[in-house]
């Protein structure tokens, strides 16, 4: 019996394929269960047309996180932080706080998407900000004393 996945199912397959499975499996379990559907000429249009159109999403996606790279790679994001006389700072600073800046200065980039530990130092550091699966770009965070 061929069947298309609606879901994702270990040993069997991915959402969107069309798969070949037992008769009593297919007919008795996935299409009960609304994990797939029969495989005919209008579920397998409907399928292929889904799959271009999340194709098509998937490439704006990463065409606007392209873009997004070359505008950050230019960026120098300057924090300021109270600090002892040794530069020791009081508290830290983490990707919250760099995203929060970012946010202010018109990027809309999440938190969980900037790589940084939290420091507690002044100085120059390079940060990593994960876009996409496919494109990471490179900021620069300044910190200096309050």
């Amino acid at each position: 019996m061929k069947v298309i996945l609606l879901k994702d199912i270990k040993g069997t397959g991915k959402k969107g394929d069309v798969v070949n499975v037992a008769d009593g499996y297919g007919a008795n379990y996935l299409i009960p269960n609304k994990l797939a559907k029969n495989a005919n000429a209008t579920n397998l249009n409907l399928a292929s047309q889904e799959k271009a159109s999340e194709q098509h999403k998937q490439q704006l996606l990463l065409d606007a996180a392209k873009e997004l790279k070359t505008k950050l790679d230019n960026v120098t994001v300057e924090l300021k932080i109270k600090c002892g006389e040794n530069g020791k700072t009081f508290g830290s600073v983490t990707n919250k706080e760099i995203s929060d800046k970012l946010n202010s200065m018109g990027f809309d980039v999440d938190k969980k998407k900037i790589e940084f530990t939290p420091v507690k130092t002044i100085g120059l550091f390079n940060v990593k900000v994960k876009l996409h699966p496919q494109v990471t770009a490179n900021l620069k965070v300044e910190i200096n004393p309050l």
